[in-house]
């Protein structure tokens, strides 16, 4: 019998994410701080809207690209949030964030076009390239930069066949954001070298010092920009799966195509529900933000206390420390640490080779957990001094 499976998909290596967290599911008392997934509940009024479409009946499908009110609440959201005019016809909406982020590759990318992506970053956007026949140019950010993307690495990372560049901030898993200053360089380089942009701003509700800023609110860059967001991270609502790209016209088409052949549309009743979350949640949104940063602050305490290097993050929910002193992999740490004191944290490798050295440990848990983790964590770093 000839070999069922594709090349292209064996070579993908599973999520490093994943591994820890489904062996902690099985260790009795055990703590995860490995998966991004907020520990609030979905604000009540979401929930409520989207009791009320299941007892309406609002069960059919919507249009392919969303639900008409849902994307023009969006785009007021964009116009206030990152101060970036588009027209419903631009919005398409998607099965969460990830499901945009693989359209949008395989909307723009022909065989051998290179896709440039800083690291440490989400683990979707390599495979998802390498999926899309795209060649992904990894970029490697360094801590002494905060793990910011420069002008300079981005110019040394050009080819001629350089096409899409992914901005991956607010960062997972480093919580590295780029202010108006640390974009402007990005900008002109950007512009010349004619290159597309994909902008993953998941996490844009969640920043401690100033609002996001997004790319695409430059001159010169919202026609070359493709905006990527969702409702997961900012408004707790993981499950709903529910997410949405913006950006110029002619690829949000090709975008749609694609959806319209592999999806059909987003969840019926999960639209329904942004709607709500975007036109009566602003409130819940400051609460779990300020909660957020009570425990950024905690944390960064915590591990100042405890001698162990990390720089101050301000976005998303997860903190990036190093753990290069004790001499060991960042999976052989984080193995140990699960094994010895029943935490679960991520291996910076997870992430990309420049994540080699870290570890990520999300915040999107309640402050008892992580007081208690902190607890191990010290306990452990004792044993290895």
């Amino acid at each position: 019998m000839r070999n069922p499976l594709s090349k292209k998909v064996t070579e993908l290596e599973p999520s490093g994410i994943r591994k820890f967290f489904d062996i902690v599911n099985e260790m009795k008392d055990a703590i995860s701080l490995g998966v991004g997934e907020p520990d609030f509940d979905t604000p009540w009024r979401i929930r409520e809207e989207g009791i009320y479409s299941l007892e309406r009946g609002r069960t059919f499908y919507t249009s392919n690209a969303g639900l008409k009110d849902l994307k023009e609440e969006i785009v007021k959201y964009l116009e206030r949030k990152i101060h970036v005019s588009y027209d419903p016809a631009d919005v398409l909406v998607t099965v969460g964030g990830s499901e945009a982020i693989d359209m949008a590759f395989r909307a723009m990318l022909d065989e051998g076009d290179e896709v440039l992506v800083p690291q440490p970053s989400y683990v979707s956007y390599v495979p998802c390239a390498k999926l899309a026949d795209g060649v992904p140019v990894v970029i490697q950010l360094k801590e002494e930069n905060e793990f910011k993307l420069t002008a300079e690495e981005l110019e040394a990372a050009i080819t001629p066949r350089s096409k899409i560049l992914v901005m991956p901030f607010p960062n997972n898993p480093t919580g590295s954001v780029m202010t108006e200053e640390d974009l402007r360089p990005l900008v002109d380089v950007i512009i010349r070298h004619d290159l597309f942009v994909v902008s993953d701003e998941i996490y844009s509700e969640l920043t401690y010092q100033g609002d996001h800023v997004s790319i695409a609110s430059f001159p010169g860059m919202k026609e070359r920009t493709v905006v990527i967001n969702g409702f997961s991270k900012g408004f707790a609502m993981t499950g709903w799966r529910l997410g949405y790209a913006c950006g110029p016209r002619e690829i949000l088409e090709q975008m749609t195509k694609i959806h319209q052949y592999a999806i059909m549309c987003a969840p019926t009743n999960s639209q329904y529900a942004a709607v709500e979350a975007l036109r009566n949640c602003e409130n819940e949104v400051q609460e779990m933000r300020e909660a957020y940063d009570q425990r950024r602050r905690f944390l960064l305490h915590e591990f100042q206390r405890m001698g162990l290097q990390c720089f101050e993050p301000f976005g998303a929910f997860y903190m990036f420390p190093s753990i290069k002193e004790f001499g060991m992999t960042s999976e052989e740490f984080a193995t140990r640490f699960l094994e010895e004191e029943k935490v679960a944290v991520v291996p910076g490798s997870a992430f990309g080779d420049s994540g080699e050295g870290f570890i990520r440990i999300s915040y999107a848990y309640s402050l008892e957990d992580l007081k208690v983790a902190m607890g191990r964590l010290e306990s452990f770093l004792n044993s290895l001094r």
